[in-house]
């Protein structure tokens, strides 16, 4: 998919898609992806401030409009991940436990999620190791998911 907005991130470049007035969708793009800025006033700008934010003191908390498309299942687990404090993490089997489901469902849904680092999929983890990150058990995805956790812990 082609990115009407792409901004730089510690870890590489994000996509930034907004619709209708909401966040819909932030992507991982390859660090040598040209940037495109945002629009000065836009909600996009916006998002890119919010996540500048974010990198400075990752206790931020997102107050952008967002709206989570997915299926039912994928916005109830959505919402556990949601509620996970910054600096802590949680197993997918203890999410697929508290939503009557299995670590792989779990693991599933964390992969669609369309908006990662603002509903922190980073912080679900493997009972051994990190597990997965964004569909992906490369390289190139789990050093996010790395720099993320490392950055919420100090």
């Amino acid at each position: 998919m082609d990115y009407p907005v792409v901004i730089a991130a510690p870890f590489g470049r994000l996509g930034v898609r907004c619709e209708a007035g909401e966040l819909r969708e932030l992507r991982f793009l390859p660090a040598g992806m040209a940037l495109r800025p945002a629009a000065p006033g836009s909600l996009e700008a916006e998002v890119a401030r919010q996540l500048d934010a974010y990198y400075a003191d990752p206790r931020h908390v997102f107050t952008m409009p967002r709206r989570l498309l997915g299926t039912p299942y994928q916005l109830r687990v959505w919402q556990q991940i949601a509620a996970i404090p910054c600096g802590e993490t949680r197993r997918y089997q203890d999410l697929s436990r508290e939503l009557s489901s299995s670590p792989r469902a779990v693991g599933g849904a964390c992969g669609r999620n369309p908006i990662p680092v603002i509903v922190p999929c980073h912080r679900v983890v493997a009972s051994a190791g990190l597990g997965g990150f964004n569909q992906s058990t490369g390289d190139e995805t789990l050093d996010i998911k790395k720099w993320l956790l490392r950055h919420e812990l100090g």
